[in-house]
């Protein structure tokens, strides 16, 4: 049976998909196909160039993603991902689609025209880049020339690359809305509109997976909780082991029965 896992967007909530990938290996699960969106890209990146949820975990919390951007210096974004690049090179220097262990989708949002593009060939670096620029925070990503913003804001739960490729299809959603909100500030109130929009566009995504993990818990951490990622890391094991067993991910589990549609 082949197994796909779909990995959603969510800042530093996407800690959250390396807890859940380290609880369904314990269950025995191998996956045949992966597609991620702006965090997931890059957990799925690292995944499937052979590094454990642990290692990946342990990389990028040392590395630091906030030292690794560097000011822009131009309209279009107030960062430039230039010094993540640099880490992505350091540890996946094979730089390939092609070259990795299972094969990869990332979504990126090609901002000219409006609509969403899957990469799964060519350079790996520039992709994952390009599907993690959160528009206005960072520079967009020119490929080809075309421009590219963060895939979320069109597909923030890439399924459909997986629809027809995989037996059973696992979608790891890490923004779950929390029904409680103050608001305090413009920051918090633009973050959650930004959640509210890409919920909508998840919540059609849900429907072609057999399960859907989603850790209510999330929803108190921001997009920017980097350095909380131990913390979110574990949230995202303990759901998937509490809450699931192997047997839930097998063909007789209906897609019906997914959490939180």
């Amino acid at each position: 049976m082949k197994i796909g896992l779909a990995l959603s967007g969510g800042g530093a909530r996407g800690f959250a998909h390396l807890g859940v990938m380290k609880a369904l290996e314990e269950f025995g699960i191998t996956f045949s196909e992966i597609s991620g969106t702006s965090a997931g890209s890059i957990a799925g990146a690292f995944y499937c160039s052979g590094y454990k949820p642990d290692e990946i975990l342990d990389i990028i919390s040392k590395t630091g993603f906030l030292k690794s951007v560097r000011p822009a210096w131009a309209w279009t974004g107030l960062l430039s991902m230039d010094g993540f690049r640099d880490v992505l090179f350091k540890y996946l220097p094979d730089n390939s689609f092609e070259k990795l262990k299972i094969p990869l989708t990332v979504s990126a949002t090609e901002i000219r025209h409006g609509r969403v593009t899957y990469f799964n060939s060519g350079e790996l670096i520039p992709r994952v880049i390009a599907s993690s620029s959160i528009p206005a925070l960072f520079n967009p990503m020119t490929l080809d020339g075309h421009v590219y913003v963060d895939g979320g804001i069109m597909d923030n739960l890439p399924v459909r690359p997986l629809v027809g490729m995989c037996d059973f299809i696992i979608g790891s959603h890490s923004n779950p809305v929390e029904q409680r909100f103050d608001i305090k500030n413009v920051k918090e109130v633009t973050e959650r509109s930004l959640l509210i929009a890409i919920n909508v566009n998840s919540s059609h995504s849900k429907t072609h997976c057999n399960v859907v993990i989603e850790p209510p818990e999330l929803g108190k951490f921001s997009t920017f909780d980097l350095s909380r990622g131990k913390e979110i890391f574990e949230i995202g094991y303990n759901h998937t082991i509490q809450n699931y067993k192997a047997l839930d991910f097998q063909l007789t589990r209906q897609a019906s029965d997914t959490e939180n549609i």
